[in-house]
């Protein structure tokens, strides 16, 4: 397959590239049973969309807790589950392929990275213990804390659709969209460059939101004190704006189960 991605990485690329010739091309693919047609209804149409999702929810949520080198094996091995899934994929049911498709990813991508963030604790914990042990001046360990995230591995990714989704998941999912959406367009939405500095500290709780314990209004109000030495009105100035932009988008983002654009 990667003739395929060659000769659409050749072209000048779309905006769009998972539009609605894949969902419709992905239904053919699902009511056939020849398989010469399937092969070239995946070839032509499906492919590229699934590696151009891959790769961008990858990059736009920032999930790079990998343990391979390139990140196009790690597409390839996503695109290989979405592939093993697509039959699952019911337009009737009201779902949109690509919300349904981007969901799986994404979830997919949550509990993947959960694992080698573990993995990475806890080598840093061996590494940390033998230190320790061989050093007489330290008798205890440091003990690292990260939550565990609310996503189970046990659940049935390729039968997801965004009504299947808990609220906590579709919370946690909607706010990694809107920090990126944010932080991208900070130029845009503030014109001061203090202003800016503060939104991007709030937007940074959100970004380490797992390993932050507190959540109430003082204790967030000292932590962004700590990054940039500003007065607490123009904190509450910026958070405004940055909570009309959620308002807004969550509404949107509940009502469709798709991220606004």
């Amino acid at each position: 397959m990667d003739h395929i991605i060659a000769k659409h990485k050749a072209k000048k690329q779309k905006r769009q590239y998972f539009t609605k010739d894949t969902e419709d091309a992905i239904v053919r693919y699902n009511n056939s049973t020849c398989e010469k047609e399937r092969s070239e209804l995946y070839q032509t149409y499906i492919h590229w969309p699934y590696y151009k999702l891959t790769e961008n929810i990858i990059h736009t949520f920032k999930f790079y807790n990998t343990d391979v080198e390139n990140l196009e094996d790690l597409q390839h091995e996503i695109i290989t589950f979405l592939l093993s899934k697509i039959h699952l994929f019911d337009p009737s049911k009201g779902a949109k392929a690509y919300s349904y498709f981007g969901t799986i990813v994404k979830r997919y991508l949550i509990v993947y990275n959960e694992k080698n963030y573990k993995k990475l604790i806890n080598n840093s914990s061996i590494d940390q213990s033998q230190e320790n042990s061989s050093d007489s001046d330290h008798n205890s360990n440091p003990v690292l804390h990260h939550k565990n995230m609310v996503y189970e591995e046990e659940y049935e990714w390729g039968e997801l659709t965004f009504n299947g989704l808990g609220e906590k998941d579709r919370l946690s999912l909607f706010i990694d969209y809107y920090v990126s959406h944010c932080s991208k367009n900070l130029d845009k939405l503030f014109s001061k460059e203090e202003d800016k500095k503060i939104a991007d500290c709030i937007l940074e709780l959100f970004r380490n939101r797992d390993k932050i314990d507190i959540f109430n209004k003082k204790a967030l109000y000292i932590y962004i004190r700590e990054m940039m030495d500003v007065k607490t009105p123009n904190i509450t100035k910026n958070a405004k704006v940055l909570y009309s932009i959620f308002q807004e988008k969550y509404l949107y983002f509940l009502d469709t189960g798709e991220f606004p654009q």
